[in-house]
């Protein structure tokens, strides 16, 4: 699936994307570090993939996983999100990516893993998570010590 996403989703639809993802994530996750997922991942119907609901619960449930988002206000979330689209290479419609972050925000929101949000500086973002991992590094440790 490389080169041009917008492109491959004319031609093949967005189904066929979705399925080519859990089949990246499959072919990468033995390698361990660091996986940013696109914005649909944990969004999408559990029939994409023979493997994707097994995946999604293993993710959604791993203590390292995060949820990022502009904002925990959906208004909030929503505009930005929108503002953020709309300045891609690809050509998108507002309205439509509007109805697309309403729709799965509630998704979002419901997963387990901690809510990370992002209208801050990087840093910010990665000293929250980091914190969030020493807690919960050191909750572990102590639970299994005792």
């Amino acid at each position: 699936m490389p080169g041009d996403i917008s492109a491959y989703l004319q031609r093949c639809g967005y189904q066929a994307y979705a399925r080519e993802n859990v089949d990246v994530y499959r072919s990468i996750t033995a390698e361990g570090g660091v996986m940013a997922l696109s914005s649909g991942f944990m969004t999408y119907v559990e029939e994409v993939h023979p493997s994707y609901a097994e995946i999604r619960a293993a993710i959604a449930e791993s203590p390292t996983t995060f949820v990022l988002l502009p904002s925990l206000d959906v208004e909030t979330c929503v505009a930005e999100i929108v503002r953020r689209q709309l300045h891609r290479p690809f050509v998108l419609a507002a309205s439509r990516e509007e109805t697309k972050i309403r729709e799965r925000f509630q998704i979002y929101m419901a997963l387990p893993a901690p809510k990370v949000t992002t209208l801050k500086s990087p840093d910010a973002v990665v000293t929250e998570i980091i914190g969030v991992l020493q807690r919960n590094s050191s909750w572990h440790t102590r639970m299994s010590t005792e």
